[in-house]
């Protein structure tokens, strides 16, 4: 089904590898493609609860774009590329209604901690880099890498990283609040996996709500109070609050439906 991606469903997370380790893992056209349509097994997908996006072998979540894909592109196509991505990928990803998180398993440059930081939040194993190094070829972020940086880091700092092109290590990133767990190499998936599955214990529509109510904030969303209150709100008539409510009064793990 995918040409540049592995995917598994392991008790209702999905695993999605980007598995082209002899270039890195780097983003081209085939592989945008293909995270396109794992997003749409997302959405449409009942058995998938929560997603994990990592990179295949022990070097590299995501390296960065092919740039060979660039040489020819004009203002017109450049914005293109830039459009296409977001809107089948990056915007996706990030308003997805099931918890998506990056475990990032080496380099995260360019398109990569782009991607790593479309996902609603990050581990990184201890090998792991991050940076936005396109001003070395001429160019800015096109995946949404100043906007969402600036939004997890601050202004100050998003502008470094921007300008000089420097890379960040593991620790450094969770300082910043660019990741919030580090792990081991070895243990990055399994440790990724257990916070997927607590979150799965949870009541979905309500973590879908939580996604969309921090989206918001975010964003700086003028109406993001208002939009808290009435997903609130609408909480209140799902299945989900009348079983977690009595789970907790008698004293019991309540068995969420997701209605």
């Amino acid at each position: 089904m995918y040409q540049t991606l592995l995917t598994e469903i392991q008790d209702g997370t999905f695993i999605i590898t980007i598995n082209r380790p002899d270039k890195l893992n780097a983003l081209n056209k085939d592989v945008i493609e293909d995270l396109g349509k794992a997003i749409d097994e997302v959405y449409n997908n009942n058995d998938i609860k929560t997603v994990i996006i990592t990179g295949a072998g022990e070097k590299s979540f995501v390296a960065g774009a092919d740039i060979s894909e660039f040489i020819e592109l004009d203002a017109n196509g450049g914005s293109a590329l830039g459009r296409k991505g977001q809107e089948m990928v990056f915007n996706r990803i990030e308003n997805s209604p099931k918890p998506i998180i990056a475990a990032v398993n080496g380099f995260s440059l360019g398109g990569g901690c782009e991607l790593a930081m479309s996902c609603h939040f990050r581990t990184a194993s201890e090998n792991a880099k991050f940076g936005q190094p396109e001003v070395n070829l001429g160019l800015i972020p096109g995946y949404g890498g100043t906007q969402r940086l600036t939004q997890l880091i601050g202004k100050g700092k998003a502008m470094e990283l921007c300008m000089t092109s420097d890379m960040v290590g593991a620790e450094e990133a969770k300082s910043l609040g660019l990741v919030n767990h580090v792990f081991p190499i070895a243990e990055l998936l399994n440790e990724t996996k257990k916070i997927a599955q607590k979150i799965q214990t949870k009541a979905p529509l309500a973590v879908a709500k939580v996604i969309a109510c921090v989206n918001d904030a975010a964003k700086g969303n003028p109406n993001g109070f208002e939009n808290e209150i009435v997903r609130f709100g609408e909480c209140f008539d799902t299945g989900d609050k009348k079983e977690g409510t009595t789970a907790f009064l008698e004293k019991r793990k309540a068995n969420f439906a997701g209605k």
